[in-house]
């Protein structure tokens, strides 16, 4: 069995292949986009697992090296191992976009894996991944509530640009992913990602409508497949409480949930305790279902009382923001670093400066290349109170480190204007709501405390939403606790005071509204505003100094053809100069040269002595020189480090092999350049000033 679908988006066809060639999995959709294609296939076990009090999806995207007609690089290990940064990242893509829509009664496993079979390097994969992920889902029996669409746009100049190619997206002004679902004939946004280059944020609202058009036309067309090809979806099993078990529930939680919530601090996690104790002491058989209804509970009473009352848990009003406090210059042999806290969320950002030979090299499915910014998240249990094993960055610090990242990327000088490899680390001390956004803006701190010239400070803040379809909505700025837990959006916005330059948002719910989306940008452009005043008076602009415990990079351009002789024969002048020095060079194809040193006296020595290597010796001058080696015929006087000459042995008037009679190794004698072949071998003779001081 093998069905082809086919449709054009974006100036190029995509197309969906159903077929029975993974039969065992419950669905399963090839989907081509140019000549970048993926596997998608969507799996989900037998049994429900009652004793997790989660939904158990895992979502994997699987670059493979094949489908670049790449081998791996390294020399012993060839197959695919860990997945790359980028391929964590496409994975979470996906994940945020089909996770809302699944029933919340679900309880059985599912696993999602998109693979990548075929990359064209002009189409990315990712997008295509989630359209077909969202088909295999829809034809399969598991229980899901999609289709989902999305798509990518671009801008170059004045215009918007659908599923821009790489080169595209060099071009691009905006780099954004926009999913979505239908709705009562509506388009719902249920996911985004997006970099800018400072963004207004009208530019991304615009972005959207041009996008929305699309995102209908690939969820009607999805619909028209499943009609198709559909399987029938797996009954679910409806269970809820006896009205007698309820009934004495309700009593035990009357008025508690309340004053968990608005009165106490960690009200609600010792309610949770209370109610297990009382579960297990009553209806230890009921415990899933029980904690269900609490959480249920919960979640309807915090919507009702912030949409109807504008009360928040800890008080504050809708759009206020919770202390801020920023501090820079706190570890003292660091490079740079800051703290920046708001409320109990609190980031500590160092940053490290390093040699232009120090970039991280990568070698991907996608990317091959160098970076010499680096931004890593790191999350460690006492952020939030708990003991638990300390192993490598798992998928939401590296999402997160990325985030960050992409949101400080705009504002990091060019490799020319600044030419140092920099690492920014966030620590996240404490965690209490968006420790993302406050990892951007310790790591702005920190990068002007290091005296980075970026121009502009960044800050970020995470919105929440309150949705009721009865009662409305309301859209909370600076959420933290409860409203993160039970809130229905996660809509994290980061940006300079000239525009946005990251986006990371996704829900709940099935998704929102224009009007919604348009609010979440307004609203964050004034908490925006709002954070970076009070950064500014912590520092406003970069130190104008390195600290002194930083490397300096010092830079020299010379004759592309001279690299040769700064490297000499096996490299042994170049280590010579590094040995001697102590410093590290790189050097590029151009002929240019950056010396970098602990101390800048070691690297203007080493800066000297290339010079010397590199000079352009002329005709006519003279040298003090050191003789090098004795050879039958004359003498090699080296002249300038790296740069020898020939003294032949008719210049004191003797015969081949007496010059040994009249020179020592390491004597230094004054000599005169008097001629330079066309193979820029150099002829040396003695000055007068020799000749009167020594007869022979």
């Amino acid at each position: 069995m093998k069905r082809e679908f086919e449709i054009e988006i974006g100036g190029r066809k995509l197309k969906w292949v159903v077929s029975d060639w993974v039969e065992r999995a419950n669905g399963a959709c090839f989907l081509s986009y140019g000549e970048t294609e993926v596997l998608s296939t969507a799996t989900i076990s037998d049994y429900e697992k009652e004793e997790i009090g989660f939904f158990p999806l895992t979502v994997d995207y699987e670059e493979r090296y094949y489908a670049a007609g790449k081998i791996r690089g390294p020399r012993y290990i060839k197959r695919e191992g860990r997945p790359s940064d980028e391929a964590i990242c496409n994975a979470r893509l996906i994940d945020r976009t089909i996770r809302p829509l699944f029933p919340k009664n679900l309880k059985r496993e599912v696993q999602v894996v998109v693979t990548v079979l075929s990359w064209d390097e002009k189409n990315e994969p990712s997008v295509p991944g989630i359209l077909a992920t969202s088909l295999s889902l829809l034809v399969s029996e598991i229980p899901w509530q999609g289709p989902v669409a999305a798509v990518r746009v671009g801008k170059i100049g004045s215009e918007f640009v659908l599923n821009p190619t790489y080169e595209e997206r060099e071009k691009s002004k905006l780099d954004l992913v926009f999913a979505g679902v239908e709705r009562n004939g509506e388009i719902l946004i249920n996911m985004i990602e997006g970099s800018f280059q400072e963004a207004e944020e009208e530019e991304i609202f615009e972005a959207f409508n041009f996008a929305k058009e699309n995102l209908k036309i690939l969820i009607d067309f999805q619909k028209e497949i499943a009609r198709a090809v559909g399987k029938e979806k797996i009954p679910l099993k409806e269970e809820g409480l006896e009205p007698e078990i309820m009934s004495q529930v309700e009593k035990f939680l009357e008025g508690k949930i309340e004053k968990a919530l608005f009165e106490k601090k960690e009200g609600l996690e010792e309610l949770r305790k209370e109610l297990e104790n009382f579960i297990e002491e009553n209806f230890p058989e009921k415990s899933n279902l029980i904690l269900d209804y609490f959480e249920e509970k919960v979640r309807k009473i915090l919507h009702q009382k912030i949409i109807e009352e504008e009360k928040r848990p800890d008080g504050r009003k809708l759009d206020e923001i919770r202390e801020i406090f920023c501090q820079v210059g706190v570890l003292p042999r660091t490079h740079g670093s800051a703290f920046f806290s708001r409320g109990q969320t609190k980031s500590l950002s160092i940053l490290t400066l390093g040699a232009p030979g120090d970039v991280q090299l990568l070698e991907g499915m996608e990317i091959t290349g160098k970076k010499r910014f680096m931004h890593h998240y790191n999350f460690p249990p006492y952020s939030v109170g708990e003991i638990r094993p300390i192993r490598g960055p798992g998928r939401r610090e590296i999402g997160h480190g990325v985030l960050a990242e992409k949101a400080l990327l705009p504002l990091i000088p060019s490799f020319d204007e600044f030419p140092y490899t920099i690492r920014v680390v966030s620590e996240i001390l404490s965690s209490n709501g968006s420790t993302s956004m406050a990892a951007v803006s310790s790591s702005s701190l920190a990068l002007m405390d290091a005296g980075v010239p970026i121009k502009r400070l960044v800050s970020g803040i995470a919105l929440g939403l309150m949705f009721d379809e009865k009662m409305g909505y309301r859209i909370l700025t600076d959420i933290q606790g409860p409203e993160d837990r039970y809130g229905d959006l996660d809509f994290k916005i980061a940006g300079t005071e000239k525009g946005v330059t990251a986006i990371q948002m996704d829900v709940k719910i099935d998704g929102i509204s224009e009007e919604i989306f348009l609010e979440c940008l307004k609203r964050g452009e004034r908490a925006r505003f709002e954070i970076l005043e009070k950064m500014k008076k912590v520092i406003e602009k970069p130190r104008p100094e390195l600290s002194p415990f930083a490397p300096r990079v010092l830079t020299i351009q010379i004759n592309p053809e001279k690299i040769r002789e700064v490297i000499g024969p096996g490299g042994r002048m170049i280590n010579e100069i590094i040995s001697e020095c102590g410093v590290s060079i790189d050097i590029e194809e151009s002929g240019r040269i950056f010396v970098t040193a602990e101390k800048e006296e070691a690297a203007k020595k080493a800066i000297a002595w290339i010079k010397n290597i590199t000079r352009e010796i002329k005709v006519g001058e003279v040298f003090q020189g050191k003789v090098k080696r004795i050879l039958n015929f004359g003498a090699m006087i080296e002249i300038l480090p790296g740069q020898e000459g020939l003294l032949h042995s008719s210049q004191f008037g003797k015969k081949r092999g007496e010059i040994s009679q009249i020179l020592k190794v390491g004597e230094l004698i004054p000599v005169k350049v008097i001629s330079i072949d066309s193979l820029g071998r150099i002829n040396l003779g003695l000055t007068k000033k020799y000749g009167k001081k020594r007869r022979f």
